[in-house]
């Protein structure tokens, strides 16, 4: 199963520095992002901390697991990492006033033969396009999406309601966290987005399925929806981490352009 890969993140118009952080590692097909939150610049040290972690002791144990790892096997890597993670960050919280109630979304994605577990803590996103078709497969955990869930507004209300931002669960905030993780089919020809709320707040479904299609290379494609967004208002930091599968033909390829 062809990958290939292409992360970009951006401080957007609004905001004086960025607090997202993306990453991504080839050999173990690992795919992070974290939307940091706290004063001074304790959303960045949460950010990094959740993404440079879950790389680093995730993505090990996907290369020595090997094939032999079954997907439940990888579910409970995943959860143990984004525990230890967690803990870290509550800890450094804790421990340090100037980085007290500092906690970040995350997005995490481990691909397989066919497969992909994609698991997620707040309200970043993962998105699917397939046959140009775009589905949302990642479930908000925010007050704005237990209030449509709910029935208290409608998807169109939640637009320009006050609640944005609000999320009912984070990394770091409390010495606990639960991972929400699904399993997802991928074929040949899917194009795989997370995304930081500074990308899904400003551009809705279809401005993002167009601009999905809008180009054969990622990175071209990574651009126009950064660039969107900022046209859009820029109102936060926007991140993207795409995941094309190929066809037989190709090996995984990843860049990575930093746009401040």
């Amino acid at each position: 199963m062809p990958l290939e890969f292409f992360c970009a993140t951006d401080t957007g118009r609004a905001r004086s520095n960025n607090e997202d952080s993306v990453a991504v590692d080839d050999a173990s097909r690992l795919v992070v992002l974290a939307d940091g939150m706290g004063g001074y610049n304790a959303g960045e040290v949460a950010s990094g901390m959740a993404t440079s972690f879950i790389k680093t002791e995730l993505g090990r144990w996907l290369e020595e697991a090997s094939d032999n790892a079954s997907d439940t096997d990888v579910r409970r890597a995943m959860d143990i990492c984004v525990d230890n993670a967690n803990r870290a960050i509550f800890n450094a919280a804790n421990s340090n006033p100037q980085y007290a109630g500092m906690g970040t979304t995350l997005v995490v994605g481990v691909f397989r033969d066919g497969r992909l577990l994609m698991g997620h803590v707040g309200d970043s996103r993962g998105y699917r396009l397939r046959g140009g078709r775009l589905a949302q497969i990642t479930h908000d955990h925010s007050l704005l999406q237990e209030q449509i869930d709910s029935g208290l507004i409608t998807a169109e209300q939640a637009a320009f309601s006050a609640n944005k931002n609000l999320v009912t669960r984070a990394v770091g905030v409390e010495d606990t966290v639960l991972l929400e993780t699904h399993l997802h089919d991928v074929m040949p020809g899917d194009v795989y987005l997370l995304c930081s709320d500074g990308l899904s707040d400003m551009l809705d479904d279809e401005s993002i399925a167009q601009l999905l299609q809008s180009s054969d290379a990622l990175g071209e494609v990574a651009a126009a929806l950064v660039d969107a967004a900022n046209d859009a208002g820029g109102k936060d930091n926007i991140s993207v981490v795409l995941a094309r599968v190929r066809g037989p033909a190709g090996p995984a390829r990843s860049w990575w352009p930093f746009r401040r």
